[in-house]
């Protein structure tokens, strides 16, 4: 079994699973909020819908299964198209270079969520 140092999960396997949960979490997220604004919502009860901490834990979870799933499909890209048969020596590096970049990225909003979500 082939293992990667900057895949999510220990397998393959273990990444489709967690590729499949996150989206599950994130329909339901998408479903529930499509479904409160389709219902017609004013600022003042959008605001008491966040506050609740009970949404900003399914929020949570919707912004943690998003960097989860969007990790788990970068990789996935990342090491199908940047490869050293591909694009000769510099394909490793190029990978470990997109990767590291994406890595900032999805850790910076993930904190930035949080910070929007909780008011740190």
């Amino acid at each position: 079994m082939v293992t990667a140092v900057t895949s999510m999960g220990r397998s393959g396997l273990s990444d489709w699973l967690m590729q499949r949960v996150t989206a599950v979490v994130l329909l339901a997220y998408f479903l529930f909020v499509g479904f409160v604004l389709l219902g017609g919502v004013d600022y003042a009860a959008w605001k008491e819908l966040y506050s609740q901490t009970w949404m900003r834990i399914f929020s949570l979870m919707a912004l943690l299964s998003l960097a989860a799933h969007a990790w788990v499909g970068l990789w996935a890209v990342f090491t199908d198209y940047l490869t050293e048969r591909l694009m000769g020596t510099t394909g490793n590096v190029l990978r470990l270079l997109a990767q590291i970049v994406c890595g900032i990225i999805v850790f910076s909003y993930v904190v930035w969520g949080i910070q929007i979500l909780w008011g740190f």
